[in-house]
């Protein structure tokens, strides 16, 4: 669900604000906006958090560069100096690709004494017509120029070693709460004064409000709580059932949040997502590498004693997604783009591995009807007993009617069922005659010579399913393929030496094909599984993820 939320109005003492401050971040309930504060404390904060990134960055890229090596009188940790190595090492930069330049322009002349040309030019002697001569002369030889190019670029190069040589990690526990001094100083300022007295507004969990009341009277603070009114934002805190919990570290990877009038579909978005991820990668020696890798996490953090709640819910995340991807290449007797002889005669496998693909076809439309379906069911049930909810349940028979035109489109079944007719003339008269109310008729009935457009956009939801079909399939062939090609290179014809020569090439073709498999499957995740969610299911449930994460003004001692 998506806890309520009450606008907060807190006053205090002027000569207290500090304490207000601090009080409010031990609490950790309030979301105060922070964004609209760029006074000269915040920029100030930002400005030292910058450097300090700007340093650790400069540090850590000397150590790639010199493989990292150290200069012993290196700095020890002090941005400041960091930074005037940083600013150093740009001159050089830009002093050497001038020079660069200037030798480039002048090399074809060869190395002459320009300071001697001119001496001679001076007294008439016409050297053109004995060399060749730029119109404009240097100001000194090309030898000294490379000198003192070699010059700079050693420089360049002692300054990298001395970078190399600096500790980053003493910089980070050094300035451990710059974004905690940003946002303190970002809240200082929204907390105005006026007079004797200062204010600040935000946004608190209903959950939270029992908390701040006994705050309120330990700080002697005045408090005024409302419910929003129209035209207000709040953020959207979610909070799933408990075993669907892990999915908020999802939502906030992704950058999405529902608006706050909007459903938490995290129970759904877990279920489907998990299917999806399955059939998207498609193999179950894949999924058994992810379930791997997942599990010596866990151990790692199992063994560093950590309470990092969101590493734990991505361990949690990726256990499920993983494990189902286990189930389906179980299912589907697929491992690494191959079977298992000893599972082919599953019923299963059998019914799975259609040469039409038909049933494959038809499990990923009934996949998509129902997620579409369950979007509007749940659409209605929550607008009952308003009128509109007859309009949803509505648009959910159309869903089931585009469900088998689909499957009669590309062969599956042979047609249509009558009575599947007679389900779709009643929906129609649901959804044209329960999505407005009579008196919305006047403003938004043109809204109605939509619905024939968002009828047959339905028919392009269901079919867009397919794709969990199509790019399965794609890298269980990508797969099969690099096994043919591995499994080519070794014949009974060749002699011994060059077998085992072929078998070290066929290790490193399965190991690069595979790889470069996983790392796609991987990839048509995230577009994908996220957009079948996102967008499909997302538009038929009325989410637009136009909203706002809800996030409290409380200590994070992150840099």
């Amino acid at each position: 669900m998506i806890v309520k939320m009450k606008h907060l109005d807190l006053v205090c003492m002027a000569a207290d604000r500090e304490s207000t401050l601090e009080s409010l971040r031990r609490l950790g309930a309030v979301h105060l906006d922070l964004s609209s504060a760029q006074g000269a404390e915040v920029a100030k904060a930002k400005g030292d958090a910058l450097d300090a990134e700007t340093a650790v960055r400069a540090i850590l890229k000397a150590k790639k560069e010199t493989q990292g090596s150290a200069d012993i009188g290196a700095v020890k940790g002090d941005v400041a100096d960091i930074l005037k190595l940083v600013s150093d090492r740009e001159a050089a930069l830009n002093l050497g690709e001038k020079i660069e330049r200037e030798i480039k322009k002048y090399a074809p002349y060869g190395d002459f004494d320009p300071a001697l040309a001119r001496k001679l030019i001076e007294k008439g002697i016409d050297l053109k017509s004995v060399a060749e001569l730029p119109e404009v002369l240097p100001t000194r030889r090309l030898s000294v120029m490379q000198a003192e190019l070699d010059e700079v670029r050693r420089k360049v190069i002692s300054i990298d070693f001395k970078l190399a040589g600096c500790d980053e990690k003493a910089i980070m526990a050094r300035y451990p709460g710059l974004s905690d001094r940003i946002a303190f100083a970002a809240a200082k300022e929204l907390l105005k004064e006026s007079g004797p007295l200062a204010g600040i507004s935000g946004w608190i969990p209903v959950t939270k409000t029992a908390a701040l009341a006994e705050a309120a009277r330990e700080n002697a603070w005045g408090t005024l709580l409302r419910d929003p009114v129209e035209g207000e934002t709040p953020p959207s805190l979610i909070e799933p059932p408990k075993m669907f919990r892990p999915m908020k570290v999802l939502f906030t990877g992704l950058g999405i949040a529902p608006a706050y009038t909007e459903a938490d579909v995290s129970v759904p978005f877990m279920c489907y997502f998990s299917i999806f991820f399955a059939m998207l990668v498609g193999d179950g020696a894949y999924g058994a590498i992810f379930l791997a890798a997942t599990l010596w996490g866990w151990r790692k953090y199992l063994k560093s004693g950590s309470a990092n709640s969101v590493a734990k819910s991505w361990l949690v995340l990726l256990t499920v997604f993983s494990s189902a991807t286990v189930l389906w290449g179980i299912l589907s007797n697929t491992w690494f783009g191959a079977g298992l002889p000893c599972c082919r005669n599953w019923p299963t496998v059998e019914w799975l591995a259609d040469p039409s693909y038909h049933n494959m076809m038809l499990l990923c439309f009934t996949i998509g009807v129902s997620h579409l379906m369950l979007a509007r069911i749940w659409n209605g049930i929550c607008k009952a007993p308003d009128s509109t909810c007859v309009a949803e349940f509505g648009w959910a028979g159309i869903l089931l009617f585009m469900y088998f035109v689909t499957n009669s489109i590309v062969g599956i079944f042979a047609g249509i069922p009558k009575w599947a007719f007679t389900v779709f003339g009643v929906s129609l008269v649901a959804v044209f005659g329960f999505t407005l109310k009579p008196s919305e008729l006047k403003t938004r009935g043109a809204e109605l010579g939509m619905l024939l457009l968002n009828i047959m956009s339905a028919l392009g939801d269901i079919i867009s399913y397919v794709r969990l079909f199509a790019v399965g399939l794609a890298s269980v062939k990508v797969a099969e393929n690099f096994n043919s090609m591995a499994t080519g290179l070794v014949s009974p014809a060749n002699a011994w030496w060059m077998n085992a020569l072929m078998c070290v090439a066929m290790v490193a073709i399965l190991v690069v094909g595979h790889g470069l498999n996983l790392a796609m499957a991987a990839l048509s995740i995230l577009v994908h599984a996220v957009r079948l969610n996102t967008l499909e299911f997302s538009n038929h449930k009325g989410v637009s993820w136009a909203g706002y994460a809800f996030s409290p003004f409380r200590k994070t001692a992150k840099l």
